[in-house]
């Protein structure tokens, strides 16, 4: 396949391209989410304590976001497909020292380096999205983020069924097999593209700096992803300790229960399509407001008498909640490609890490808020934070 010289093909992104890069997205992102179901698990059986067992995850998206910083901009200075065989192989390596862990700290830090290698699945994205055409970079930002989206929501179900027949063990140990298949297929199907000659690897690193200061929209775009993955963390970390307490379920029952959010995925293509047609600001808002009625909605789920009753104000408000965060994310990224082309990369690194970072915050205080104030506490907690952004966003001067 043809080398590309530059930040886009010609022949824009033909639709086997843009399929791949989906699918590939997201069988990299659902490492990030593996472990999210199996904290008690995977805690019990290392020996870590309760109060610390969200740091399972919270290291993953810790890690994920250094990534974004330290390696997924690279994807603006070094061959394409090189970087992401390199990237691939680490994660690789990764999840194998994950399944072989024999202890609490072990699986911390293989945690910490599955996430740094996952953001493979982010210098995809930019890469794909430039070679498509401004008039529908929206609709192409929205289809991979489908994929990606796919990946998290499916990671959780396919993690509790594994982990029930298998162990927890034989989920991490898959899912490196599944990374070679993914770097095989991507080398035969993504083209190979050559940035030109740039600066120094910590000089270029550092210019991400002056990006963030000299684009507010980025700023703003950013931090308003940030709360609304906070809630997002806080929801898929508290609501299967919910589950387990106080309605029994099994880690297979509780893996299902993750396909509630599949309805959110659905609604990326719409949002890429709403950003395209000039909407975004209006976009934001409705996003904001479903992810504060979806907390709201699941948070009523014993006040509701408990039973199937409950369970059903827990899935609506997944759907609702997961829906309002993916409008958000496509909204935000559509924006921000079209800042600086040639800085795409960086720039979608620091998006990206920044509401990354505001989904650790999310699942590191979530145990501690989970076991003083209940699942009540969760929910109050995780819809102030979007309802904060969205004060904000009613005031917003700008129109993108």
């Amino acid at each position: 396949m043809a080398e590309t010289h530059g930040l886009a093909l010609r022949g824009g992104a033909d639709r086997a391209t843009v399929t791949a890069a989906a699918v590939a997205c997201g069988a990299i992102v659902a490492n990030l989410y593996y472990a999210q179901p199996l904290v008690d698990l995977i805690a019990r059986d290392l020996g870590i304590a309760s109060a610390s067992a969200s740091w399972l995850v919270a290291l993953t998206q810790g890690g994920y976001a250094i990534g974004l910083i330290a390696v997924a901009p690279l994807v603006d200075l070094v061959e394409s497909r090189r970087l992401l065989n390199i990237t691939l192989g680490v994660a690789i390596v990764a999840l194998g020292l994950a399944a072989a862990a024999p202890t609490g700290g072990a699986f911390f830090a293989a945690s910490a380096l599955v996430g740094v290698s996952s953001v493979a699945a982010q210098m995809l994205l930019p890469l794909v999205t430039g070679m498509a055409p401004e008039e529908s970079r929206g609709r192409v930002v929205g289809s991979i983020m489908s994929g990606l989206l796919f990946g998290i929501l499916l990671s959780r179900p396919i993690s509790g069924v594994l982990a029930d027949h298998l162990g927890w063990r034989a989920v991490f140990g898959l899912s490196a097999v599944l990374m070679a298949v993914t770097a095989l297929a991507l080398n035969a199907l993504i083209p190979s593209r050559r940035p030109p000659a740039g600066e120094p690897y910590f000089q270029f690193i550092s210019s991400m700096l002056g990006l963030w200061r000299k684009h507010a929209t980025l700023r703003r775009r950013a931090l308003y992803q940030a709360t609304m993955f906070a809630a997002f963390s806080m929801f898929w970390t508290a609501s299967p300790m919910r589950l387990s307490e106080a309605y029994g379920w099994s880690h297979s029952m509780i893996g299902l229960f993750a396909l509630a959010g599949a309805g959110g995925a659905l609604v990326a293509p719409l949002a890429g399509r709403l950003a395209d047609s000039g909407h975004t600001k209006a976009g934001t808002r409705v996003a904001f407001a479903l992810v504060i009625g979806g907390f709201a909605l699941a948070g009523l789920d014993l006040h509701l008498g408990g039973g199937w009753l409950g369970i059903a104000a827990l899935v609506v408000g997944a759907v609702i909640l997961d829906a309002g965060v993916q409008i958000n994310m496509v909204l935000g990224q559509r924006t921000i490609y079209a800042l600086d082309p040639a800085a795409r990369g960086r720039i979608n690194g620091l998006y990206v890490a920044t509401l990354f970072l505001g989904g650790a915050i999310g699942s590191a205080v979530t145990s501690m808020v989970f076991s003083q104030f209940g699942w009540e506490g969760v929910a109050t907690l995780g819809a102030a934070a979007p309802a904060v952004a969205l004060v904000f966003a009613l005031f917003e001067k700008t129109d993108r």
